[in-house]
């Protein structure tokens, strides 16, 4: 592994680096920063978790002349969560040097960011739609950007930003630094960098390299109707400090939620209906560990780079193998172990084969746990937390009473009685999900080429539109970036 003080890196930053606990570069920062200090054009393929922040963030960084307050660093981000974390990451690496950084994405008031930009940052990250607003406002200006970044270009790409990103890429002088970073190459994408980039340089991070690795895989095969009680019997097993489940819809997030909390979890949901200040408060929650069981869908979960997550449960499988890297890629993290669990249904076992075969790792088959096994879990977990007490040894002051509990009851007795006093008993309420249909390999492939034409036909009547007028353009942007 490449230590950061061998990559060139100021001192400020160093300090900064030292101080959030980093030590090591992952492989995509090893090879981008010395390039990007350099100065060169960047093409980054890799995915959500490498550390792409740091990677492009550190060498924006270094360029910037604080003693100019104007906009000289832009990224890029295709959601508001993503947007939200680089901006946060870009600040923690910035804020000794005096670098200030500010998050633009639609669902938040113009006005409020229109006076926030008054204040002139050095950096501003930014959903397109919203990025396109504020230059045709004339409330960002780009004219003294030196480095621009392009993150999760794919996933632009997929929800229609495409063109608009050449247009931002046109907008800033050609005279600039370009990192952009994409999980895959589609054409679209590699068009732009023969076309808005100066001779990029190529840093690819390997499968073999990627979060999954540190992963232990398992699934469970259960039926629909069993699938709830089956989760909240793992998660008693388990005790995860932090947990993601992932749900295929809304709805189900919500049913979900409501029968976790029911059942006595610390659970809370997040979904594109939830307002962002709803949704940042729910993931201020789960960071801080005031709750420990997020559930999500796969739209409001992208772009989380939450630190501690121990488990990650696919509550429904995935529609494709992708998607299923990029929920799992939540936990193992930091070279931390990380546990997935699939629910698969009898007659999902053959997606459950794609899955593998498409992303050449084995789940391993885990037999459900019981109810009694459930209700052992939880009392082992207090057996741990009375061991630690013990190894404490501050119990003098308790001594004499434990001796006159003994003269009168026999140790087994009192340690039972302790160990259910102190034992959460879950409730057993009667909880009831909607039924979802089962992902099929015939039917994960007409889904997905019917995504596809889903959003080209979007990407269609978005440039159709485009043309006309900016504001039903920036309605359908805002739209379409908040889920």
């Amino acid at each position: 592994m490449t230590n950061f003080n061998q990559l060139g890196i100021s001192d400020s930053i160093m300090k900064a680096l030292e101080k959030m606990g980093f030590e090591e570069a992952t492989p995509i920062q090893a090879q981008t920063i010395p390039l990007g200090i350099a100065g060169k054009d960047v093409i980054g393929q890799a995915q959500t978790g490498t550390g792409k922040t740091a990677a492009f963030g550190i060498p924006m960084i270094e360029k910037i002349d604080t003693s100019v307050r104007k906009i000289q660093g832009l990224v890029v981000a295709p959601t508001r969560e993503l947007a939200i974390q680089v901006s946060e990451e870009l600040h923690k690496l910035a804020k000794i040097k005096g670098v200030r950084t500010l998050p633009v994405y639609g669902g938040q008031h113009m006005e409020r960011q229109i006076r926030a930009l008054k204040d002139r940052p050095h950096i501003v990250v930014a959903t397109p739609g919203r990025l396109l607003d504020h230059l045709r406002r004339k409330t960002i200006r780009v004219e003294d950007v030196k480095v621009a970044v392009l993150d999760e270009a794919d996933e632009m790409l997929n929800m229609g930003f495409i063109d608009d990103i050449r247009d931002i890429l046109k907008a800033i002088p050609e005279d600039r630094q370009t990192l952009l970073f994409s999980a895959t190459m589609p054409k679209e994408i590699r068009n732009i960098a023969a076309t808005l980039m100066k001779e990029p340089e190529e840093v690819k991070v390997k499968s073999k390299e990627m979060t999954v690795s540190n992963i232990d895989q398992y699934f469970v095969e259960v039926h629909e109707k069993q699938k709830f009680d089956t989760l909240t019997n793992l998660l008693d097993v388990h005790v995860p400090e932090l947990a993601i489940i992932f749900g295929r819809t809304k709805k189900r997030v919500d049913e979900l939620t409501e029968g976790l909390q029911a059942r006595g979890f610390r659970a809370e949901g997040i979904h594109g209906d939830l307002t962002q200040g709803k949704r940042s408060s729910v993931l201020n929650k789960f960071k801080l560990g005031r709750i420990e069981i997020l559930v999500a869908t796969d739209v409001a979960a992208r772009g989380l780079d939450i630190s501690g997550v121990t488990h990650v449960y696919n509550f429904d499988i995935p529609q494709d193998p992708e998607s299923y890297v990029h929920r799992i890629g939540r936990t193992g993290r930091a070279g931390k172990m990380g546990e997935a669990v699939s629910f698969i249904t009898p007659r999902e076992v053959p997606h459950l084969h794609l899955i593998e075969k498409v992303t050449k790792s084995k789940m391993k088959r885990m037999t459900p746990p019981s109810f009694d096994e459930a209700k052992r879990g939880q009392q082992q977990l207090t057996v741990q937390k009375i061991a630690k007490t013990i190894e404490k040894r501050d119990l003098q002051d308790y001594r004499e009473t434990a001796t006159e509990l003994l003269e009168e009851y026999d140790s087994v007795t009192i340690v039972s009685a302790v160990l259910k006093m102190l034992t959460k008993e879950r409730r057993q309420t009667p909880v009831t999900l909607s039924s979802v249909q089962p992902v099929s390999v015939k039917g994960a492939g007409k889904g997905n080429s019917k995504n596809k034409k889903f959003r080209n036909d979007n990407k269609r009547g978005f440039n159709a539109r485009k043309g006309k007028q900016g504001g039903r353009n920036r309605k359908f942007q805002n739209k379409r970036s908040k889920d």
